[in-house]
């Protein structure tokens, strides 16, 4: 595993203090990790989405209601995500 040295705010610091001292987790090193790989799920999702937008665009008009097309996509995707 690579080593890194980061600086962070007092603030920041302070709250991972707080995150490790209430044995969510058992480290700041742990904890760190677990935000980053949150952070990358969010990004795939956000990167799913945009990509269906951009294709939504390209393909012109739709005759289905904005709860249609919201019902539709997360299904799409939770399919996408091997979730169905």
């Amino acid at each position: 595993m690579a080593r890194q040295r980061i600086s962070l705010t007092k603030p920041n610091d302070e709250w991972l203090k707080a995150q490790v001292d209430s044995e969510a987790y058992s480290s700041k090193s742990e904890l760190v990790n677990d935000l980053i790989r949150q952070a990358r799920e969010q990004q795939k999702q956000v990167d799913w989405i945009r990509a269906k937008l951009i294709k939504a665009e390209r393909s012109g008009f739709t005759y289905m209601s904005p709860e249609e097309i919201l019902a539709q996509s997360k299904k799409n995707w939770a399919i996408s995500n091997g979730l169905l």
